[in-house]
């Protein structure tokens, strides 16, 4: 198979929708649909649509969303969990298809990325980096095809004992109506999804992000929220696309640990997942040698499935690759460079206080 096999063609919503539903085995993430798309230009990104990669014969033998992506020093192209692929994905064809996402955009004139970003099973030629890793690469995935009893019985004990606590320290589980989301969101979950980031030490978005998900994705996600005494203390927002279902976004109190509210909240999802016709969830990113900060997380999810499933790793694709060597060396320049700069920053942060405690309060203060 030679670069030249592969043809490419933008897609509109109903030629994505024949693919897919020419292919009901393969599991279409949500982030790669033209549901997503619209979300993403929502929040005002420049979203550069789906595109089919065919062989000679006609046969589709992937599909990728893009992304462009500006920040400082540099502009990309990003495949957000994907691409998709409809053939077989043997380290030749992963090759080929590279090498024609890369002519592709080198030949593109609307567009001037550095490089392109996306998921890899092989990492061979013209892959390399990445400068900055872009997804997980291990998840937990529940199966949800089996019984409610049997479901339960496949958690580890730990799961079910904290299950059956917070029932009954009186955790309450609802369903949040859709028109009731934006206002519950913005009053009673943000300020969790604050604390949460604070406490686990992650940047959340701004309000405003959940909030454009919650309006433009509606038909695909679903809202539960835990309480207890009327007080909220745990949430979460999953997504639903072709029977797999995703526990995307999630938050909790300190309160809401002591009284183990995330164990049943989750056990509700999957129940009401399972219902709607969900065969499978996944519970996202978990720990792995470029992700060591998801191990608190991991923990936790590990209590409700032992199957993890291995993604592909996230890397680049270099259009011009001096100049991503270029940026490459001076992105690890500045992070080599961060961590001193914090250091002297905090060592003169702590002798000027030494000086100011032992010079007495300044005139005004």
């Amino acid at each position: 198979m030679s670069a030249a096999a592969l043809t490419y063609s933008r897609l509109d919503d109903g030629g994505f929708e024949a693919i897919a539903a020419a292919h009901p085995d393969v599991t279409i993430p949500l982030e790669q649909t033209p549901d997503w798309i619209e979300f993403e230009r929502a929040l005002g990104r420049t979203a550069l649509g789906i595109w089919a990669y065919s062989d000679a014969g006609g046969a589709v033998i992937a599909t990728a969303s893009f992304v462009l992506v500006k920040r400082r020093l540099r502009e990309s192209v990003v495949v957000v969990n994907g691409p998709v692929w409809f053939g077989d994905r043997s380290p030749a064809a992963e090759r080929v298809l590279m090498e024609t996402v890369r002519r592709q955009f080198r030949e593109d004139a609307t567009v001037a990325p550095l490089y392109v970003r996306m998921q890899v099973a092989t990492p061979q030629f013209p892959a390399t980096g990445p400068i900055e890793h872009g997804w997980y690469e291990r998840e937990i995935v529940v199966d949800l095809t089996m019984s409610e009893a049997e479901l339960l019985k496949s958690f580890r004990p730990n799961a079910r004992n904290s299950i059956r606590r917070a029932q009954r320290d009186g955790v309450e589980i609802r369903h949040i109506p859709r028109e009731e989301w934006t206002a519950v969101f913005t009053t009673e979950l943000f300020p969790i999804m604050r604390e949460t980031a604070e406490r686990d030490g992650f940047q959340s978005f701004d309000s405003s992000y959940y909030e454009t998900l919650l309006e433009v994705l509606g038909d695909r996600l679903r809202m539960l929220v835990a309480y207890r005494d009327g007080t909220p203390l745990s949430w979460l927002i999953t997504t639903e696309y072709r029977g797999y279902s995703v526990y995307y976004f999630a938050g909790s109190t300190h309160e809401a640990r002591r009284v183990f509210a995330p164990y049943l909240l989750l056990w509700e999802a999957f129940r009401a997942l399972k219902a709607s016709g969900n065969t499978a969830c996944g519970l996202t990113g978990i720990v792995s040698e470029n992700y060591p900060g998801l191990a608190n997380v991991t923990t936790f999810k590990r209590n409700f499935s032992r199957n993890v499933v291995v993604v592909p790793t996230t890397y680049d694709i270099p259009l011009n690759r001096t100049g991503y060597a270029v940026l490459a060396a001076l992105l690890r320049a500045r992070r080599s460079v961060s961590p001193i700069a914090r250091s002297v920053r905090q060592r003169a942060s702590s002798v000027t206080k030494g000086l100011r405690n032992r010079r007495g309060p300044a005139v005004g203060s």
